[in-house]
């Protein structure tokens, strides 16, 4: 079992997975922890799966984010990765311009990354309707 960072020699791919709406965000494998806790604030859900060999960690966009704020979150995190100096391959189905020049434009006026702040705004805690708590 690999990952496409693996496979393309990157810190990070960012895609949207085959025949889902799930965007991941992939790391190698061992990736240092500083990259995987930048993808954490950076509103990226951390996943893992321990196998007898390694375990594989990956990101992925909230599943309750619709189809424009799961882009706005994985464009949002390029320029904060770039700044980490980390290098990014992102899709042209995950990439959304606009969202690109609003991240680099606040990235100058915060010190601490963040995820873009409609997708902070999407509380996570908030139930989505037809849910339960249990």
């Amino acid at each position: 079992m690999g990952n496409r960072a693996d496979d393309e020699g990157t810190d990070v791919t960012i895609y949207r997975k085959a025949l889902t709406d799930t965007v991941h965000a992939d790391t190698p494998t061992g990736a240092p922890e500083p990259l995987l806790a930048l993808l954490d604030r950076l509103g990226f859900e951390r996943q893992t799966l321990a196998t007898a060999g390694p375990v594989y960690i990956w990101h992925e966009a909230p599943g309750h984010l619709d189809e424009a704020a799961k882009k706005q979150l994985a464009t949002h995190a390029v320029p904060w990765l770039h700044k980490a100096g980390y290098m990014v391959h992102i899709t042209d189905d995950v990439w959304d311009s606009a969202a690109y020049t609003d991240a680099a434009t606040a990235m100058r006026n915060q010190r601490a990354p963040a995820p873009p702040p409609t997708v902070a705004a999407v509380r996570t805690t908030d139930r989505l309707p037809g849910t339960h708590r249990r």
